[in-house]
């Protein structure tokens, strides 16, 4: 018979799924989670996912040790419910938790490890205590041990399976990270009085109610007047109104990230309010006379515009990898259809690899995070493919963030190095301090498919102006090209690797 306070077989292993389900939820949750602040490279995942092991291990044992001291449903229904709580905490406090976190600790390594140790460790050991004190109250029979075990194991690992098809398929992508935390939390919950009903599940209930309500607040970005707080299928963007520190003018601004900005408008008239865009200008000096332009990441559509705005008679055609920035920026940055301008919804590198147009420019402004270009946009064959889809005579133009001397501009000369192994001729042109290599900044790296030497300065007195920016210093060759291999891109901009 089962001991006194033991938890039902059903109820047990419907537990159990859950929590399985909740442990795969909440770690793709938390890549989004993280990502605004430590960005979506390797480093935070190994972060993410080798905190949360370490976790469930020290739940699996801790788990099994309670188990043995006080085997009862009450103990287990708390074990969960503890579970739900530190969910709905991560949900409620991240932003603030991890701001805070993020003006402290700089180094990149150290920030993820202790933003995964504080946001998704004592949800996880909770988590990882719960199948081993199932199996210690499901266990009736000692010969019958080995099947009860290696079921509610089993319950566990389908329970994993279902929670990833379904975080990744429908909750993040239809209902943003938050949101999908706080159906986790009341899903932990609702198994926590379903294991164990009683007097305290009223309050549990009542508890769980709560919740909702603790997240209603915005998360301003920098104090800055928030418009939108959206989360896509690949991101999460912030639109709020700010104004130009150098202009005085009014902004619109669209960030990934709540310190930067990624695009941006004026807000009272015309004009490219990002200064490293107005070096894609140059495009009509590398290229008199271009027709067809490649640019690679959209974001709030504002060179686009201006573009098509500069150069009459040419087209461009714009791969965004996510619809909803494209549809963010129909609503708030003014986006409008236009015949010389198509948009394409899917990953830069495979638009690449397949397309079988050819053009006079292409512009690679796409960022895996506010600061980190995408590696397989980067590589040795990502520029192979740059090249062959450029007509003779055309141009490619990189954004990059970093220096160019010392350790923080070794992404700029591991860049410089793949992209001088294809193509003639390399520039480099830092975009807010031309004399400091040090400096980390936006740098626009243009290479040539002619092998002729281009004028390096122009009638134009604005384009002049962009070109005097040309780093006429060494570029030091310590690095090998990038390769699909091997790209490290995240460690190079972090001054490491």
């Amino acid at each position: 018979m089962m001991g006194e306070g033991a938890a039902r077989p059903g109820p047990c292993g419907a537990a159990v799924f859950v929590c399985g389900a909740a442990v795969m939820i909440f770690e793709i949750a938390g890549s989004r989670v993280l990502a605004p602040y430590a960005g979506a490279s390797l480093c935070v995942w190994t972060s993410l996912i080798g905190v949360i092991l370490a976790s469930l291990s020290a739940g699996y044992w801790s788990g099994g040790l309670i188990a043995d001291r006080r085997p009862s449903a009450g103990t287990l229904a708390l074990i969960i419910f503890l579970a739900a709580a530190f969910v709905a905490a991560t949900a409620c406090l991240k932003d603030v938790l991890l701001a805070r976190l993020r003006a402290r600790v700089e180094d990149q390594a150290a920030f993820s490890l202790a933003a995964c140790a504080i946001l998704f460790s004592p949800a996880s050991v909770c988590l990882g205590m719960v199948p081993p004190f199932a199996a210690r109250l499901k266990l009736r029979r000692l010969e019958r041990a080995g099947s009860a075990v290696g079921g509610l194991y089993a319950l566990s690992a389908a329970g994993s399976i279902a929670g990833t098809f379904l975080a990744g398929f429908v909750l993040i992508p239809r209902l943003g990270s938050a949101a999908s935390l706080l159906i986790v939390s009341f899903a932990l919950g609702c198994a926590s009085i379903a294991v164990r009903a009683g007097a305290s599940a009223a309050a549990r209930v009542l508890l769980l109610a709560a919740l909702p309500a603790l997240c209603r607040y915005p998360h301003r970005p920098g104090g800055r007047e928030l418009v939108a707080d959206v989360d896509t299928a690949y991101s999460r963007a912030w639109i709020y109104r700010d104004v130009d520190e150098e202009t005085g003018r009014p902004v619109l601004l669209l960030s990934t990230d709540p310190y930067g900005q990624e695009s941006g408008i004026y807000l009272d008239g015309d004009g490219l309010a990002l200064d490293y865009m107005r070096f894609f200008r140059l495009a009509g000096h590398f290229v008199p006379g271009l027709a067809r332009t490649l640019l690679i990441g959209g974001a709030a559509y504002a060179y686009p515009k201006d573009h098509l705005a500069r150069f009459p008679g040419a087209t461009i055609d714009v791969v965004e990898i996510d619809p909803m920035l494209t549809a963010l920026s129909r609503k708030y940055f003014k986006l409008r259809d236009d015949p010389r301008l198509t948009i394409y919804h899917e990953d830069g590198r495979i638009f690449l690899n397949r397309t079988r147009s050819r053009y006079d420019v292409v512009i690679i402004d796409a960022f895996r995070d506010s600061s980190c270009i995408p590696f397989h946009l980067a590589t040795l064959e990502a520029a192979r493919r740059v090249h062959a889809v450029l007509n003779d005579g055309g141009a490619v133009f990189v954004n990059l963030i970093g220096a160019i001397e010392g350790p923080g501009g070794r992404i700029t000369r591991a860049e410089y190095a793949t992209y001088a192994d294809v193509f003639p001729r390399v520039y480099i042109f830092p975009v807010s301090d031309p004399g400091n290599g040090l400096e980390t900044q936006n740098v626009v790296l243009v290479a040539l498919k002619s092998d002729a030497p281009p004028p390096m300065r122009s009638e134009n007195a604005e384009l002049d102006g962009y070109l005097r920016h040309l780093w006429r210093g060494p570029i030091e060759d310590d690095l090998p090209v990038l390769t699909d291999d091997r790209a490290p891109v995240e460690y190079y901009l972090a001054g490491a690797g």
